[in-house]
């Protein structure tokens, strides 16, 4: 029995290594001097126009352009817009922060959402929640350190 061997395949130009290291050479090549840096990433379309609906959503207060949006979707929006990169003045200058009264349970309700989403300090306040209730809730402020363990 005679054992075939496979022919070996033939590497095609366009997945060569070479040919990989160029295209990205080339690519950085015309970031840098076409003015996008390494620091300033770019969005693609789609997360563009999402942005865009995002801080058009906020501006009018309304989700989809028909449901008010309620305090938990302000804060959604403000953080996957952070997360995109915006700055927070930017979005001080969109969002209508509205004033409304609190109660007595408000820290332990900041507290519980914060457990369950985990958002950035700064983004309560652009429900009306200051750092007085942030820190009262154990969300931001002066938090104690464990000790390192004596030996």
């Amino acid at each position: 029995m005679a054992v075939k061997k496979k022919a070996a395949k033939a590497q095609n130009r366009r997945g060569s290594p070479e040919a990989i290291e160029k295209r990205r050479a080339a690519r950085y090549f015309n970031d840098v001097l076409g003015g996008r840096g390494a620091g300033t990433p770019r969005l693609d379309g789609r997360t563009a126009k999402r942005r865009q609906r995002l801080l058009h959503e906020l501006e009018t207060g309304k989700a989809r352009g028909t449901r008010d949006l309620k305090p938990l979707d302000v804060l959604l929006r403000v953080q996957e817009l952070l997360d995109l990169g915006e700055g927070l003045s930017a979005l001080r200058k969109v969002v209508k922060i509205k004033k409304v009264g609190f109660g007595d349970d408000v820290p332990t309700a900041v507290s519980r959402l914060h457990k369950a989403y985990n958002f950035r300090p700064e983004v309560y306040r652009f429900v009306g929640i200051g750092e007085d209730v942030l820190k009262e809730a154990g969300v931001s402020g002066d938090k104690k350190r464990p000790r390192a363990a004596r030996a």
